[in-house]
């Protein structure tokens, strides 16, 4: 039986007085990739930030690694989870300086300037996710799917046992998509990389992760959680989504593939 390095207890969470999910139970085994699905507004992002602490839950348990997370001091955290949010920052400094940030948890009291371990760290990812030859060039005047390579860059020199990512290909192009997706891959496959991340595309996440978690706005619960052929079907989609699909297989990978179904209109006349 394997062991949970994420999991969550009867959590509820929302902003405020409101609640966006309840009774919130998953559990994210080391090496998976796990994603997150489900329509605008169904808690998505909300329940990546309330892992990550970055808000509050209103009732229930986070525990990392069996610890209860509440209890980790946040440096600690730090050196084992690195979080690629929505938007990606553009700073006006160099993609060096900016992976370099990555470092920050492993500075010792008083420590200014980054060792030259912390560079040696720093350089690795930026060849390993293709960033190498853009080091010198300026955040804010690299393109978008740059910028996100850079982030997972900065994310990846924190040396993670576990990467959050939230909606990393979101509005890319399917070029860089692919490129990000078959990065994410690399670094589970040849880094043991455990993966949780939300996901717009239900295709993206049907090829690319080893479990779907699929979010119910409408309920504010879990509808469904299992591998990509359990969660992505017809029936599934349609209550959830409130939208009419057909659902086929790839016939490359063998996953679930969803098309929309475009609603007849009758004809005038």
């Amino acid at each position: 039986m394997k062991e949970p390095i994420l999991s969550t207890r009867n959590l509820d969470c929302g902003y405020g007085k409101v609640p966006v999910l309840t009774d919130i139970n998953i559990d994210i085994d080391r090496g998976e990739i796990v994603s997150i699905i489900g329509p605008n507004g169904a808690g998505k992002t909300t329940l990546l930030r309330t892992l990550t602490q970055h808000l509050k839950h209103r009732q229930g348990e986070i525990r990392f690694e069996r610890q209860n997370m509440a209890t980790i001091p946040r440096k600690d955290l730090a050196r084992k989870i690195a979080v690629v949010g929505q938007v990606t920052e553009q700073p006006m400094i160099s993609v060096g300086e900016y992976v370099l940030l990555g470092r920050l948890p492993f500075f010792r009291r008083y420590q200014l300037f980054e060792s030259g371990e912390d560079k040696r760290v720093a350089d690795h990812y930026m060849k390993l996710t293709n960033t190498w030859d853009l080091k010198d060039a300026m955040m804010n005047e690299i393109s978008g799917g740059e910028r996100q390579l850079a982030a997972i860059a900065r994310a990846l020199t924190q040396e993670p046992v576990l990467l959050l990512l939230d909606e990393p290909t979101a509005h890319l192009d399917i070029s860089h998509q692919h490129q990000i997706m078959e990065l994410v891959a690399t670094l589970n496959r040849d880094l043991q990389l455990t993966v949780l991340m939300v996901i717009h595309d239900l295709n993206l996440a049907s090829e690319y992760s080893d479990r779907l978690i699929l979010l119910d706005g409408t309920t504010g619960r879990i509808h469904h959680t299992g591998p990509p052929q359990a969660v992505l079907t017809r029936r599934a989609i349609e209550t959830v989504y409130q939208t009419n699909v057909l659902v086929d297989i790839n016939p490359a990978s063998g996953n679930p593939f969803i098309f929309l179904v475009k609603t007849k209109h009758p004809t005038a006349g």
